[in-house]
């Protein structure tokens, strides 16, 4: 049983590695011609520069292999193999702020580490490096309230105007330097968003209301610091009209994300909070009006007004979320009731941005604010500019409490506070080399920050020895190549391992003459190619297995086998034959010099009942059998031996139950009905016939023997024990007893009394007849009859 598992295992083993040399060498396959086109397949791939290298008829390409290939025929410091590296070149450290009282300038806080690094990437290789984020203390915040200034929104306007010391007051509280914006829109001013009758134009709304004419969107008042400066500002607006009820936010939200300059926006933390009680329009919308034109993505501010919102369409979704991206802007959708479920499925879209509910009348703008930027301020998210073709990132998160995330939520970690530190793991690898070869540039950067991480990326695509290579090279047939990495590089026009041949000489006969073994007709043993007078042998599709000599007509491939092996495992198939290990001879190295296989317990070579052959015991006492002639199951003892054992596997009884499963594993167990079941004797191996008693007095039986090297043990299912009293009969046949003699003694003191009383009657009859009485009177008699005389009586 051992022997066929170890078998079994080992075949399992050969064929899973070269399953695995047949699907896992890429470097074979590519089938590179250059030392650059090798290192480009695979990280594990080399190439040796030495130049007498090739054997006979392998073409260039077969310096192409994995590594541990390649050092097992190539010196180690002949093998190009160069690998990845990084530099960090800008490694500011993260500002730790113990004293909150003192002013720094935005410029000089820093958040994320490192700033700048330089990655040397080659194909299949990644580059992994950390990267730090602190949320600081007492960062800077801008904030710019943009408000739909329709009619709708009138009620809402007068709470807005005194919104600039409020909310001034409040963020006191978490930042000592705030500054505060305000812009308008209404809608594009064509039809039909608004009407554009003269009248209506001055004036949209309807009756005595005093309105200003519509915009699309106007720029009120840039960042500041003085909230007094936007209470008065605001105060001053008026509310104008429009037709529809969708309004044009997204213009406005489009020319603020792009006006910098205008708005003045600094390098810190920006919001945007966007106040509507009405849905928007989007890309595609403004042909209603007649414009068709895609919104360009550009500022086009005159003194604080939109100017083309009649020339340009509405902007998309997409590429809104690409503008507040480029521009570091957080948004905060302050919305009514009615329209939470529309702004909620746009928050989806558009990342770092929040919702809140606004009330009928915007009363509670101020709470909303601070609770949409608790919220944007405690998630970190991380993304990367467009990456090169052929590059990949992996990121790996560790947040607060030993929170690990991987995947898309690696990018991210959530719940951080002011002064929480967490790390990325950030993994970078290049699967081939770009087109030009040319160093490419990457930033990542947490959304909504303003500060980055640049990534120079430099891609190895050529090996150190191509720099030093040797053109018009003497060894390349007097010139027509250039010597590089131990291999020639031909010009064009010329072929061959030395460019010795030009590609019209290819087709000679005279050089297919140099490729047929023993002027045969058969070119390169039909396993090859003949290009300039010698064979080029072909490759087949398991790479390990190759055709090679002279004439190509060798392999290592088509030698003997042993267990499915080729040489059986213990040796080297060269031009097909085995060429065999230490200790193994044979064909197919099949058969093992090794006595040690061989040696029984008592360290003799097969118990001294047979001969070593192989390193395979051949037992000449018939009786004796196994690895080692040591096992005779016809012996006396065996039944005794395995005992315990069957017991356990077979009953689950015994002194072995506990440990059954370790010391009872040996043998095949199969169970049988009965006894006629059991095998007999006249089988083709000895068998031995076992009966035995267990401690419950139980019989058991089975048979012991080794058929081909396996221990078969066949054993009755069921015990034979000896049947317990029948208490039912035992307790009725005790009381009956009881009864029946309580009956018989019953019957005989009976019995004994009536002839006892008979013995009596008998005595007293006897007397009677024998007693002599008077017939006269008897003395003690007394008459019955009293007779009494009157004396009174006379006679009369």
């Amino acid at each position: 049983m051992d022997l066929k598992l170890l078998f079994i295992s080992t075949l399992l083993g050969c064929l899973c590695y070269s399953i695995a040399q047949q699907e896992g060498n890429e470097c074979i396959k590519a089938n590179a011609k250059s030392c650059g086109e090798c290192i480009q397949v695979g990280e594990k791939c080399g190439w040796c520069t030495k130049p007498d290298f090739l054997k006979q008829g392998e073409p260039t390409s077969a310096r192409c292999d994995e590594l541990e290939s390649l050092k097992k025929r190539c010196p180690h410091d002949l093998i190009e193999n160069p690998r990845g590296s990084q530099t960090v070149l800008v490694n500011k450290p993260v500002t730790n702020r113990k004293d909150t009282s003192e002013k720094m300038k935005p410029e000089d806080i820093t958040q994320i580490q490192p700033q700048k690094m330089s990655l040397n990437l080659r194909s299949g290789e990644a580059q992994s490096f950390n990267l730090t984020f602190k949320r600081a203390e007492d960062y800077p915040i801008d904030l710019y309230y943009l408000m739909d200034l329709s009619y709708s929104m009138k009620d809402d306007l007068e709470n807005v105007k005194n919104l600039g010391t409020m909310l001034m007051h409040e963020m006191s509280k978490i930042t000592s330097d705030f500054r505060i914006g305000f812009g308008s829109f209404v809608e594009k001013t064509v039809m039909p968003y608004i009407s554009t009758t003269p009248a209506k134009l001055l004036n949209p709304c309807t009756g005595d209301q005093n309105c200003t004419s519509p915009f699309s969107y106007k720029n009120v008042l840039r960042l500041t610091s003085d909230g007094n400066q936007f209470n008065t500002l605001v105060g001053q607006q008026q509310i104008s009209g429009n037709l529809d009820s969708p309004e044009g936010g997204f213009d406005a939200i489009m020319q603020v994300a792009v006006c910098g300059e205008h708005i003045g926006w600094r390098n810190v933390t920006r919001l945007l909070v966007f106040s509507t009680d009405a849905g928007f329009h989007f890309a595609g919308d403004g042909k209603l009006g007649g414009i068709v034109l895609p919104n360009d993505g550009k500022c086009h501010l005159k003194d604080g007004m939109y100017t083309m919102s009649h020339y340009y369409d509405y902007p998309s979704i997409a590429h809104l979320v690409q503008k507040l991206s480029d521009n570091n802007i957080q948004t905060i959708f302050a919305v009514t009731e009615e329209f939470q479920s529309v702004y909620k499925e746009l928050k989806n879209l558009i990342p770092k941005s929040a919702v809140g509910t606004l009330s009928a009348n915007s009363s509670n703008v101020i709470n909303l604010i601070i609770d949409a930027y608790k919220s944007l301020s405690s998630e970190v998210i991380l993304e990367n500019s467009k990456l090169p073709e052929g590059v990949t990132i992996k990121y790996q998160s560790h947040c607060k409490n030993g929170v690990v995330n991987e995947g898309e939520n690696g990018r991210k970690c959530s719940n951080i506070s002011i002064g929480d530190q967490v790390f990325f793991d950030i993994s970078i690898t290049a699967h081939k080399c770009p087109k030009n070869g040319l160093s490419e540039s990457i930033k990542i950067k947490p959304l909504g920050f303003t500060e980055e991480v640049e990534i120079l990326l430099n891609f190895i695509c050529e090996c150190e020895c191509h720099d030093a290579g040797q053109a018009n090279s003497p060894y390349c047939n007097n010139g027509n190549g250039t010597f590089e990495c131990g291999a020639c590089r031909c010009n064009e026009g010329r072929i061959g391992r030395h460019c010795e041949c030009s590609t019209e000489e290819v087709n000679s006969d005279d050089l297919d003459a140099n490729c047929r073994k023993d002027n045969g007709t058969d070119i390169c043993s039909t396993n090859g190619d003949c290009i300039c007078g010698e064979c080029v042998c072909k490759k087949r599709e398991n790479p390990s297995e190759v055709y090679s000599g002279k004439y190509c007509e060798c392999d290592n491939f088509n030698c003997d086998r042993s267990n499915n092996m080729i040489c059986g495992g213990h040796g080297e198939c060269v031009c097909r034959v085995c060429q065999c290990e230490a200790n193994y001879t044979g064909s197919a190295c099949d058969c093992s010099l090794d006595t040690t296989t061989c040696l029984a317990s008592n360290k003799q070579i097969c118990n001294g009942r047979g001969t070593c052959e192989c390193g395979t015991c051949k037992c000449t006492d018939p009786k004796f059998q196994g690895p080692t002639c040591e096992i005779c199951p016809t012996c006396p003892g065996v039944c005794t031996e395995h005992k315990e054992c069957v017991q356990c596997r077979a009953f689950q009884t015994g002194e072995k139950k506990d440990t059954c499963e370790r010391d009872c594993s040996y043998f095949n167990l199969i169970k049988v009905k009965d006894r006629d079941k059991l095998p007999q004797p006249n089988q083709a191996f000895p068998l031995m016939h076992c009966k035995e008693r267990d401690a419950n007095d139980c019989w058991f039986y089975y048979t012991y023997a080794i058929n081909n090297t396996e221990k078969e043990v066949h054993v009755v299912e069921t015990q034979e024990c000896p049947a317990g009293p029948d208490i039912i009969p035992i307790v009725a046949g005790v009381v009956a007893g009881i009864v029946l003699i309580g009956l018989a003694l019953l019957l005989i003191w009976k019995l004994l009394m009536i002839i006892h009383d008979r013995r009596e009657f008998a005595k007293f009859e006897k007397e009677k007849m024998n007693a002599k009485w008077d017939t006269g009177e008897n003395p003690i008699y007394k008459s019955a009859v009293t007779t009494v005389v009157n004396p009174k009586y006379e006679g009369k």
